[in-house]
């Protein structure tokens, strides 16, 4: 379909908790359709819904070139320590932090026929599944920096050329 603009912070649409998809239509595979094209260009991990100022529960990924989505995923277990792991957001545009995220991630939901998904993954896909499920809940990586570098995340905001 079409590669779609990212909303960047301060968007409400990234604020908001995203609602479930009840019904599979012409509607939600349009938005699958986007929500992939939109994420396979370069250096893209992940794209949720919101970030293209949808208010649903779905998400594409793009991890090695292992390209997909997932409709009402659900962040079903996270394991291992919490540590700091370099991360940026295409709705937080040029900047990048240390957030914390758990090694080890699994996220259940659905496809576009209805079949149960199960994404598992460590490193790179476990934070993504905790990056993307974060966007589908109101949450930027934002919330998830040490507190001294959330001051310098939001200064770097207010002083970007695209704020």
């Amino acid at each position: 379909m079409a590669v779609r603009p990212i909303r960047v912070f301060g968007d409400p649409v990234l604020r908001a908790a995203s609602s479930p998809i009840d019904e599979i239509d012409d509607g939600v595979r349009a938005l699958v359709r986007d929500l992939v094209d939109t994420v396979e260009l370069p250096g893209r991990a992940g794209v949720a819904a919101p970030q293209i100022g949808v208010g649903l529960r779905a998400f594409s990924y793009n991890i090695d070139g292992d390209i997909g989505y997932v409709i009402n995923p659900v962040l079903v277990e996270v394991s291992g320590e919490p540590e700091l792991v370099g991360e940026g957001c295409l709705s937080v545009p040029g900047l990048w932090h240390e957030a914390l995220r758990h090694p080890h991630a699994t996220v259940t939901g659905i496809d576009l026929d209805g079949n149960e998904v199960v994404l598992e993954g460590d490193g790179l896909l476990a934070q993504a599944l905790q990056h993307e499920t974060d966007h589908l809940d109101g949450k930027l990586y934002l919330d998830r920096l040490p507190s001294e570098t959330r001051r310098i995340a939001m200064r770097e905001i207010r002083e970007s050329e695209w704020f």
